[in-house]
């Protein structure tokens, strides 16, 4: 079965990076922070440049989208769906609330979903 996953993977990878590039998004902007209370956290910590560029390109795509076009393609060769931008501070949350749960505390941040 690896084989077949290592022939599949990369072709996978570039097909979402297409769609990706046609909305002018990046990966990591589909992380939904209603639904991860760690990415909202991490939203939270960014600087507010990465997060007002997060949200721009969030407009953009939901209004490319009702309209029913695309990115034109000069733009679309610029985009980088791939470079991450809140890997880092994600990470950082998830290990302090690895951490603070080998300690038995609680998160500092608790909500419920419905």
């Amino acid at each position: 079965m690896a084989p077949l996953l290592d022939w599949a993977a990369p072709r996978y990878q570039a097909a979402v990076g297409d769609v990706l590039k046609k909305h002018g998004l990046r990966y990591e902007d589909l992380y939904d922070p209603l639904l991860n209370q760690d990415v909202d956290e991490a939203l939270k910590r960014l600087p507010q440049e990465e997060v007002d560029a997060r949200n721009q390109r969030l407009k953009r795509a939901m209004d490319l989208s009702l309209k029913h076009v695309n990115l034109e393609k000069g733009m679309q060769a610029k985009q980088t769906p791939y470079l991450s931008y809140i890997r880092e501070t994600l990470e950082a949350v998830e290990a302090e609330n690895a951490e603070k749960q080998q300690l038995g505390t609680g998160k500092s941040y608790d909500r419920s979903l419905p």
